[in-house]
């Protein structure tokens, strides 16, 4: 083992010499040997037994988890390269094969500087190869490119030396094509790639080996000899002779920049703040001497170390035993542990700086996307997502119970690792219910579960969440709930809270829970800025979510002693609404009058709850309840001979399209559409444009459920609830 300790002393030396760092990634289809090819650098280059890295993936269940693991859940691998007697650092950053997922390929190509494109020589560029190089390109990495599986060409497919030449020539065009139409203006010349200037390789991943034009000159192997080679099934001889690490990571040193050349064209595209300030020029000068600038790119789970937030550093260094902000969290927490990914090992190391990639333990409110500085108010490099409310849920359980306790981890490290994703899981039986943005969000969690941590799950059909909410008011007309012992009366009055209430609420700025008598007269006034009676809402008794419950009553005996119960049945129809049991929100309920038995022991729980909660619920049937439904935005950009049948796609699904702003040969449809209709939209939209659409999607919130669709809604809502297809009338909680 004496070279990969020997490799990881090097790496620790070269990580200070900015000029001789190189990030990258590989960008390629799932299936395009991306795995193959990340296993079998990291091995060339002595950081894992070469043994392993090919000839095990044959059995894809093989005993060497560990040796695949890297690729499975390392989030990077660093190796050392020698090219002309110096030692060069590279950083391999693993990406999502799945493309879909906009925000992760997008972090994973904020912490590069350059990609290697993986085209498989028989199929060609898949549609899905052009969308990892078209968001590459939007993040200014720079891109070289591998035809893979060449060995396929000339055993299976026979073509000859010519043909192969052909195809080549195709799938450079293809990909030169794809590069002038997306890269940045700058760049769209130079970035073009050739195998004459050494910019394209191609090989085989699997058999370990590879040429470029440059590789050529310097081992003598020619095109004539790889043929014999692969003919006379000699693979293992032409991988001594020419072998794929050492082809690529050349590539790698001589045509893609280092962190110094590439941040000061990069830091503008990735980053708002202000350019001219002092850490702004240090990010552009990649300066580890200037205030910390680091961006979180992935969470992983270690089995010793717990949480491992890795990321890039842009300016200033990280060291071990310093306190630091992730930015959007409350105080500074302490870096535990500072370290580098060498081959598939955490080697620990005081501090790590600018230009490189690292992994730190500690802090706690690091998730993929935050930003890492020691100043509080520093302009993070994404914008904090907020809180949006998960739309569509499915349950997930594992196959098989001893893969519980591991389905369980995996989970948390999930949650953690994705802030869009709610988990709630039952601990005796182990199904987890997934709350996430969207159909494509929770096939891609599952994928994940079943792929990375091997554990097979079983998953229900998808389930929409409504909303339910009221759109009239029945002021002037409270209805009364009675207790069962008929003793104790409660009168409520509701109507909507205005929107900018409901959004003041949503975003935290109003607070959330019971109210303090003593804190009431203070959010009474918050309330009063945005446009409510001040005097009304300092009576408030508590906020669940978007809904406010106030007492409006005046001088009722013994109606303090009953404050918490009120609250309580206030929750939990806020949980649990009269029409579907769905939540609700956007709701004001003013308690306006009560009548309560003047001895304690009749007014308890079991009086009070029911009494309140009919109440409340017979007052929104009164004001009358509508039903919302999750909207999606969708933005699906599709070249425009695919143009109609995208937009069809979308009209179908009681879409709006809203707008359709073109680029060159591209238009990118902008639709509305119910998050009801959009399952198999992935699907139906990668059939419609042939894969070549490119799409994401935010949640827009809630609308009102068109009428004509409510009774049959509601009816399926009730009837997978166990409930009886028609919602209660009014009457119903009079009794």
């Amino acid at each position: 083992m004496g070279r990969k300790e020997d490799n990881i002393k090097k790496a620790t030396e070269v990580m200070s010499v900015l000029p001789q760092i190189r990030n990258l990634c590989i960008a390629a289809h799932i299936d395009h040997g991306k795995t193959t090819l990340s296993d079998n650098l990291i091995a060339g280059a002595g950081m894992m037994s070469s043994d392993l890295a090919g000839a095990a993936r044959v059995l894809d269940f093989d005993e060497q988890e560990s040796a695949r693991g890297i690729t499975i859940n390392a989030a990077s691998a660093s190796m050392v390269h020698a090219v002309d007697g110096t030692d060069y650092l590279i950083n391999l950053i693993d990406t999502p094969g799945h493309v879909d997922f906009g925000g992760d390929v997008t972090r994973a190509m904020r912490a590069v500087d350059g990609c290697f494109i993986l085209a498989c020589a028989v199929e060609g560029p898949m549609p899905q190869t052009e969308t990892v190089v078209r968001q590459a390109l939007k993040e200014k990495v720079k891109p070289v490119l591998f035809i893979n599986k060449v060995d396929r060409l000339i055993n299976e497919l026979q073509v000859t030396p010519e043909d192969m030449m052909n195809r080549f020539q195709e799938t450079i065009t293809k990909v030169n094509k794809l590069i002038k139409q997306f890269a940045p203006d700058e760049f769209k010349k130079d970035w073009q790639v050739s195998v004459l200037d050494g910019t394209v390789a191609f090989g085989s991943a699997y058999h370990n080996w590879g040429i470029t034009i440059p590789y050529m000159k310097k081992s003598g192997v020619t095109m004539t000899d790889i043929f014999q080679y692969c003919n006379e099934e000699k693979q293992k001889e032409l991988a001594q002779a020419a072998p794929v690490h050492e082809v690529l990571l050349d590539m790698a040193v001589t045509k893609l920049p280092s962190p110094v050349q590439a941040q000061p064209y990069r830091i503008p595209n990735i980053w708002t703040g202000d350019l001219e300030s002092g850490i702004g020029k240090a990010m552009m000068a990649c300066d580890p001497d200037a205030e910390l600038a680091m961006m979180i790119t992935k969470i992983w789970m270690d089995p010793h170390a717990g949480e491992v937030a890795v990321g890039r550093i842009y300016s200033g260094a990280i060291s071990q035993g310093e306190s630091v902000f992730a930015i959007g969290a409350a105080k500074p927490e302490r870096v535990q542990q500072v370290s580098m990914m060498v081959g598939g090992d955490r080697i620990t190391v005081p501090k790590v700086v600018a230009g490189n990639i690292a992994a730190i333990t500690g802090i706690r409110s690091a998730a993929a996307g935050v930003t890492l500085s020691r100043d509080k108010d520093f302009t993070p490099f994404e914008a904090i997502r907020h809180y949006s409310d998960p739309v569509v849920t499915v349950a997930v359980e594992p196959k098989s119970m001893k893969d519980l306790p591991k389905f369980i981890d995996a989970l948390r490290s999930l949650a953690k690792s994705d802030a869009s994703l709610q988990v709630t899981t039952n601990q005796e039986t182990g199904e987890a219910l997934l709350a996430g943005m969207g159909e494509l969000h929770l096939e891609i969690t599952v994928y994940r579960i079943e792929e990375e941590q091997n554990i097979k799950v079983s998953v229900s059909p998808p389930i929409v969440v409504y909303r339910e909410g009221v759109q009239g008011s029945n002021r002037g007309q409270a209805f009364e709930g009675k207790s069962p012992n008929r003793h104790n009366r409660f009168f409520f009055e509701i109507e909507s809270l205005p929107s900018e209430v409901v959004d003041a609420l949503r975003n935290g700025d109003l607070g959330d829970g019971p109210v303090r008598s003593s804190d009431a007269k203070e959010t009474g006034n918050k309330f009063g800025e945005l446009g409510m009676d001040k005097d009304l809402m300092r009576k408030i008794y508590a906020i669940n979510g978007t809904n406010v419950l106030v007492n409006d009553t005046k001088g009722i005996q013994g109606l303090h002693e009953t404050r918490e119960l009120i609250i309580e049945a206030f929750n939990e129809v806020c949980k649990k609404g009269p029409i579907a049991d769905e939540p609700v929100q956007g709701m004001f309920v003013r308690l306006t009058d009560a009548k309560l038995h003047e001895d304690a022991i009749h007014r308890g729980p079991a009086q009070t709850i029911p009494a309140v909660r009919n109440g409340i619920k017979g007052a929104m049937m009164r004001a009358r309840t509508v039903l919302l439904e999750p909207m999606q935005k969708a933005f699906v950009s599709v070249p425009n001979d695919w143009l109609g049948q995208v937009t069809r796609e979308v009209t179908n699904r009681r879409g709006i399209i809203e707008d359709m702003p073109s680029e060159g040969d591209v238009t990118t449809v902008v639709g509305v559409l119910p998050i009801a209709e959009t399952f198999g939209f992935s699907n139906d939209i990668r059939a419609a444009s042939q894969g070549r659409a490119v799409w994401n999607t935010e949640n827009l919130g809630f609308e009102m459920l068109p009428p004509q669709l409510f009774d049959k809604v509601v009816g399926e809502i009730r009837t997978r609830k166990g409930l009886k297809p028609e919602p209660n009338p009014e009457s119903y909680y009079s009794d």
